[in-house]
């Protein structure tokens, strides 16, 4: 058996797919002998990705749905909000893993092996990983999978939040929503955990997702995120006749531990990455960025490494200052939020929260929070 291939992708979910399809649409790599590799296949519909963009995007043919209207609502401030140039889009996960199999089929040169990742490791310029049955080798290894102990969450420097929900797709029998306008938070909930809203994604007049959301230290019980559920679609959204189609649960890291791009031959993606942003948990867009570039350098250097940017280690700053004053309970996330819509254009909030505003656009957003609570956050993180 000839275990060596160029690339070996360890992780077959959004971030180890997307890569594979950006390979497989470059003829300079499609022919390159690739193995993908996780512990069981994707056969059910365990994500939902949503993200705003302006053109459309590579998988642009599975969105789900799309939106150009959002509504934001705080007992500071609520208000719907049109998206202008953007639309906030859904990407179901199921939709997402046929359409990368169906078109990976059509490739001789990749093999799927469904084999619990033991271990990876770089050894004589060759990426090895070691799985509970074989060992396979490769030039690269592209690795989405967070192993137990990656993130050190007793260091000082460091902040640990997780972003944990419970979602539920509801069907009633007649009309009850816009689906028009999506409900990216409700912080009208209460707010005793911690920072906790309501995400309201409107499929057609009768289906929706209703998620349950927080960003807190501790996981709930599972009856807790079922009766906020029910309270909520209940008394907020005054529906007492629905059916539950679809459950989703996720936990999503929110931490500024410093992923490292890359250790040896070992190139990690997603969250083991660091690309789902530390202060909202959004990872979508920010694993096409990550894929993108590492694509391009394959086809142009021969190798998929690049450096962050100064860019890049700006908004980890401004994401390690939001963590602390969450974490340390300095201030309440709904104001936060509720300031940070309020007070600037939307297209300025989504091109922050993407990572892409200017020195300007920063000062804005930095000027809506109020400068006695941030900027003693801001001095910490410069001189830990």
């Amino acid at each position: 058996m000839n275990n060596h291939y160029d690339y070996i992708i360890s992780g077959a979910g959004c971030a180890g797919l997307s890569l594979l399809q950006r390979i497989l649409l470059q003829p300079a790599l499609s022919s390159k002998k690739i193995l993908v590799i996780d512990e069981k296949p994707k056969i059910i519909n365990d994500r939902t990705w949503c993200f705003w963009e302006k053109e459309n995007g590579l998988f642009e043919d599975i969105v789900h749905h799309s939106y150009d209207e959002i509504a934001f609502a705080s007992n500071f401030f609520s208000n719907r909000i049109p998206l202008n140039n953007y639309r906030y889009k859904m990407i179901q996960g199921i939709d997402f893993y046929n359409a990368v199999m169906q078109y990976a089929k059509g490739f001789a040169n990749v093999e799927f092996k469904y084999e619990k990742v033991k271990k990876l490791t770089t050894e004589n310029q060759l990426a090895i990983v070691e799985t509970e049955n074989n060992t396979y080798k490769a030039n690269y290894i592209f690795n989405s999978i967070l192993f137990p102990g990656t993130i050190n969450t007793s260091s000082n420097k460091t902040y640990f939040l997780l972003q944990h929900f419970k979602g539920w797709v509801i069907e009633t029998p007649n009309a009850q929503f816009n689906p028009s306008v999506a409900t990216l938070m409700d912080f009208t909930v209460a707010q005793k955990e911690g920072t906790t809203f309501m995400y309201t994604m409107p499929t057609s007049t009768t289906t929706a997702l209703v998620e349950y959301t927080l960003f807190t230290k501790d996981l709930l019980q599972p009856i807790e995120y079922e009766n906020a559920l029910k309270k909520y679609i209940e008394e907020d959204l005054k529906i007492s006749n629905y059916t539950i189609q679809h459950e989703e649960f996720g936990i999503i890291p929110m931490t500024n531990h410093p992923f490292p791009l890359h250790e040896g031959r070992v190139v990690n993606l997603g969250i083991a990455g660091g690309q789902a942003k530390g202060s909202s948990g959004y990872a979508f867009q920010f694993i096409q960025k990550r894929t993108k570039k590492i694509v391009a350098n394959l086809i142009s250097k021969n190798h998929p490494f690049y450096n962050q940017s100064f860019s890049d280690k700006k908004f980890r700053f401004f994401d390690s200052v939001l963590l602390q004053v969450l974490h340390d309970k300095k201030m309440n996330g709904d104001e936060i939020f509720a300031d940070i819509f309020k007070k600037n254009a939307i297209k300025t909030v989504l091109r922050f929260l993407d990572n892409e505003s200017n020195l300007l656009e920063d000062l804005k957003i930095m000027s809506s929070v109020p400068m006695k609570i941030f900027l003693p956050a801001a001095l910490k993180q410069i001189f830990k």
